[in-house]
């Protein structure tokens, strides 16, 4: 057993050496590709692109690595990056955790260093939002008025945190969670320990930040809607792993409740979080976590075809011709599970925009990697690969002590492996995806053996 504070994780997103990471790769500018422009403003009424320009609107980790991939790929017409935020692409795995605690850099969570742009001649414009698409026309009308015209165009708009009508959500120390904004303010709130933190959401985001700010030497409770925290994701036996961690740590947790109303002092500053039990909780923070919804708006006015996301085809090509998407928005057909699914994880974001990059270039491709992610949360580090989809009614096999919290979890359904969770166990996530992606039939006897090697299944 390896400690996990520290080993890197196989795909480790704040590292950018990782070979996961497109920061690391290094691109060779095409001969003949177009000189570089980063701006914050663009001129209204003016038009750029042209018929063989590759416009991508979102500058998260989808677009960022789309437009690595057009260069590493070999493409040296214009590529157009769109953003709203003023910042270059970034990772947001780290936001909750190294990130917020004051350990992870600015610079570690780039996707692309600021030079990449300029070196790779990637026009950004990470000022002005996109407003209108016009699919028979080949145009993107930005909020300035100027006008891109494209040859392929990439929705990676991603997703906003879902709000929900909470009395008093307007009070001070209230916040939402989702951006490199959300994560400094609510460093710079924490940092100093002594705060009452109440997180409403027990998923993966708030139990992170819940494991981050009670390390940082606050109070913390969290309510959610499950018994368990995380249950809705991996079930209520491994939930109750990482709910007992925290608890150790000294998170309270209210489950299951909601929040009714948030009550503040008389400086309009939060004050109490009252639940749906009607009990009153201390807290000068609160932090809103219950989920994403996808950014479709621009897909819908445009006549997209829109379910839970834009729907796409396995190429992340949507409804309208030379039109894709990618990462958070996009409601994926996958062809190993045979149904769409929409992932909010960062290594589909980074596939996604692969895929994209690639479909945009007439490439035969497809979004077909197992999905992955991981959490830290205290001592505790997890990595999961799998299809969720296919776990509903999975055997669930332990391979390892729950008790000792090092150990990995299996769904098999019909025999064969469909998903794998590795907990404070290192170095198995190639073995694990092996025996998802051959879907050969094991034992569950031999499965949950330790003594006998993976490999060998």
């Amino acid at each position: 057993m390896t400690d996990p504070a520290s080993s890197a994780h196989p795909a480790d997103p704040a590292n950018p050496a990782d070979p996961a990471n497109p920061a690391s790769s290094q691109v060779t500018v095409p001969a003949g590709a177009p000189a570089h422009s980063s701006s914050g403003h663009s001129s209204a009424g003016h038009s750029s692109g042209g018929r063989d320009a590759m416009v991508i609107i979102g500058a998260g980790l989808s677009g960022g690595t789309a437009a690595a991939t057009l260069r590493s790929e070999g493409f040296a017409g214009p590529v157009i990056l769109v953003g709203a935020g003023g910042r270059v692409p970034y990772l947001r795995p780290p936001l909750s955790k190294g990130f917020l605690a004051g350990k992870d850099s600015e610079e570690s969570l780039l996707v692309n260093t600021d030079a990449w742009y300029a070196d790779n001649k990637v026009e950004l414009i990470l000022s002005d939002a996109a407003v209108a698409v016009d699919p028979e026309a080949h145009m993107v009308t930005l909020a300035s008025g100027r006008v891109l015209r494209y040859a392929k165009l990439l929705l990676a708009t991603g997703a906003a945190p879902r709000v929900i009508p909470l009395p008093g959500v307007e009070l001070k120390g209230v916040q939402y969670f989702r951006t490199h904004a959300d994560s400094v303010r609510l460093h710079s709130e924490l940092a100093g320990g002594g705060r009452h933190l109440v997180l409403i959401g027990s998923g993966w985001i708030g139990m992170e930040v819940a494991a981050t700010a009670r390390e940082l030497g606050n109070e913390v409770t969290l309510l959610g809607l499950e018994e368990v925290p995380l249950s809705t994701a991996i079930g209520a036996e491994l939930g109750r792993v990482f709910a007992g961690r925290q608890e150790e740590a000294g998170v309270h947790f209210r489950l299951p409740a909601s929040a009714g109303a948030l009550k503040g002092d008389g400086d309009g500053r939060v004050s109490a979080v009252v639940t749906s039990t009607g009990e009153a909780l201390p807290a000068d923070l609160v932090v809103v976590a219950v989920g994403v919804v996808p950014n479709t708006a621009l897909a819908v006015a445009a006549g997209l075809t829109v379910s839970n996301g834009i729907v796409t085809d396995a190429g992340l090509r949507t409804s309208a011709q030379d039109i894709l998407a990618a990462g958070d928005v996009a409601n994926a057909f996958h062809p190993v599970t045979g149904v769409h699914a929409r992932s909010e994880h960062w290594a589909n974001a980074i596939a996604g925009g692969k895929t994209a990059a690639k479909s945009m270039l007439g490439q035969d491709t497809a979004l077909a990697e197992i999905p992955y992610f991981y959490t830290d949360q205290f001592d505790l580090g997890m990595e999961y690969s799998g299809y969720a989809a296919l776990t509903k009614d999975a055997e669930l096999v332990i391979r390892g002590s729950l008790e000792k919290r090092e150990f990995i979890a299996f769904w098999v359904l019909a025999g064969k492996v469909v998903a794998g969770m590795n907990v404070n166990v290192w170095d198995v996530q190639d073995a694990i995806k092996e025996l998802i992606s051959s879907a050969r039939p094991v034992d569950a006897g031999r499965l949950a053996d330790p003594q006998i090697s993976l490999d060998a299944m």
